[in-house]
């Protein structure tokens, strides 16, 4: 499958997960969040609310770019100037329904790391950091994390730094998606990508792979949802974030 079938089904996955009426935001570096928020409210979440990182909200860019996700265009339209101390505020309040949030690694419990490869002290790589996900993944009502690969470097079973730990509901990786368990909290697989086996995610994840109980194959993208994809993002900005 390619990188741009693959752009496609995270960002149309990202906006089936949007709700009517929700506050959502994404951090830096989402062109996939920020575009699925906008096709979401094209769609069936008319009436969710966008807070944008670059301090807007409910704006309408006319453009994404690839270059800067705090881009002046994110505010375009926006109803009111939301600084970003705000939105840690919102959701400390317990007010902020989604946050799209992603990390280098993910554990089975939806965990993130930000910070380090190998030990903090000592690492074989060090991160950008966690900037605002260890504020907003245990106050956000849901976290939705995403990653750009599917293998056992990203999807661990134990995280070499915990940067983040919280109220993670769903992972969304180019094969598959991971949703929390009522149970015991941990990660089961939800859903497959068209074309994916559960046997190909199992390979390539790190940590145990459980089914979930309402684990179904990922619904194909629809014509309306592909015409407004490529409304919403001409250039492409989407697939950036495999290059």
């Amino acid at each position: 499958m390619s990188n741009t079938q693959h752009a496609d089904n995270i960002t149309v996955a990202m906006a089936r997960f949007i709700n009517d009426g929700e506050r959502v935001f994404h951090g830096v570096a989402s062109p996939m969040p920020a575009i699925a928020i906008q096709l979401a409210k094209k769609l069936h979440a008319k009436n969710a609310v966008y807070v944008s990182i670059a301090g807007g909200v409910d704006s309408t860019p006319s453009q994404f770019s690839s270059v800067s996700t705090a881009d002046a265009t994110l505010r375009e339209k926006a109803v009111v100037e939301f600084p970003l101390s705000d939105i840690f505020d919102l959701s400390a309040r317990g007010a902020l329904d989604v946050a799209f949030l992603s990390g280098a690694q993910i554990d089975g419990q939806g965990r993130l790391n930000l910070s380090a490869i190998g030990s903090f002290d000592e690492p074989k790589v060090r991160l950008p950091g966690g900037a605002g996900s260890a504020a907003l993944l245990p106050s956000v009502k849901r976290g939705i994390l995403w990653k750009t690969n599917h293998d056992k470097r990203g999807l661990v079973d134990k995280l070499d730094v915990v940067t983040a730990a919280g109220n993670t509901e769903l992972v969304i990786t180019p094969l598959a998606i991971f949703k929390r368990a009522d149970s015991d909290d941990r990660l089961q697989l939800y859903a497959t990508f068209p074309g994916v086996t559960v046997e190909q995610v199992v390979e390539n994840t790190g940590f145990p792979v459980e089914q979930h109980e309402n684990y179904h194959e990922f619904p194909p993208i629809t014509d309306e949802e592909q015409q407004l994809l490529a409304a919403i993002d001409p250039d492409g900005v989407r697939y950036s974030e495999f290059r």
